[in-house]
């Protein structure tokens, strides 16, 4: 595994740019997925742009980040690596379909971090191709706090892959008690203070390019929204685990709902009516 350092965290946007203008002509799974880390060292977090994040997502503010907020920082390592040629797959299209991230302590926002990303996991799919990317953030030589990414790319299944893996898991059904409404700007908002840039977030037009009826909210928010309603009542370390099953369209209501079982929570986003679900969330606390 090649690691490369990079100077500073890369521009999400200059990125997106260029694994659109090289997506045509992509190997695909058979090229396999690059043998690469990327690493950037001693990233200072900016306090104004988390006190934004904060702010749109519904987190309180103060100087102790959130595990999505640490997500963040580490998906520009994400894009960095798709726009690379050797990247098997097109950036366009790609769908993120499940997120696992454990925080082993709390993290200040005047610490210094280490931040890593390397992509793994090629694995056959039902309706394509899934990979996911591992990140990891180190303080002080610390582990703080790992995530997992799982991206689909759509298409037809590649023989000889192994099959992704599947949490069996049953999400148990989770009674709505709150209404969230989700302005039709939400994406924008959401883009300025988290650097994801991809436009079927923020415009119209390309979320009807990829088939949509109108711009969609980021999973990021709807999963950090979900981490905010249980922002004082969550331990120093947890793991939580969601799984995106429907795109939220913007703007549009939906229904929040949380349960708690066996020290941890077990939550859910869906339709107003609560028949489908948008995204659904568990967490635990970490077992000294």
């Amino acid at each position: 595994m090649a690691l490369v350092v990079l100077p500073a965290v890369p521009d999400v946007k200059a990125d997106l740019l260029k694994a659109l203008g090289t997506s045509f002509g992509r190997k695909g799974a058979p090229g396999g997925l690059p043998e690469v880390t990327a690493v950037v060292r001693d990233v200072t977090q900016d306090r104004e742009r988390l006190a934004g994040y904060d702010r749109v997502c519904g987190f309180r503010l103060r100087d102790q980040v959130s595990a999505t907020w640490l997500h963040v920082l580490t998906f520009p390592l994400q894009t960095h690596l798709m726009a690379r040629r050797d990247f098997p797959f097109p950036l366009p299209g790609v769908l993120h379909v499940s997120n696992s991230m454990t925080q082993y302590r709390p993290v200040l926002v005047s610490e210094r971090l280490d931040l890593s990303v390397r992509a793994a996991d090629l694995a056959a799919h039902r309706r394509g191709v899934a990979f996911d990317f591992l990140a990891e953030i180190h303080s002080a030589g610390e582990l703080v706090w790992q995530g997992s990414t799982r991206y689909l790319a759509p298409g037809a299944p590649m023989d000889g892959l192994p099959p992704v893996s599947v949490d069996e898991r049953d999400f148990p059904v989770v009674e709505g008690t709150r209404v969230w409404r989700l302005p039709a700007d939400l994406g924008r908002q959401y883009a300025r203070v988290s650097k994801d840039a991809n436009p079927i977030h923020t415009s119209t037009l390309a979320a009807k390019a990829l088939g949509l009826p109108r711009t969609i909210i980021h999973g990021m928010w709807t999963h950090a929204a979900m981490l905010a309603a249980l922002d004082q009542r969550l331990p120093d370390a947890f793991t939580v685990d969601v799984r995106f099953t429907k795109p939220v369209l913007l703007p549009s209501k939906v229904r929040f709902g949380q349960r708690a079982e066996d020290g941890g929570w077990w939550q859910a986003v869906t339709t107003v009516d609560g028949l489908k679900p948008f995204v659904l969330a568990h967490i635990q606390p970490l077992k000294s």
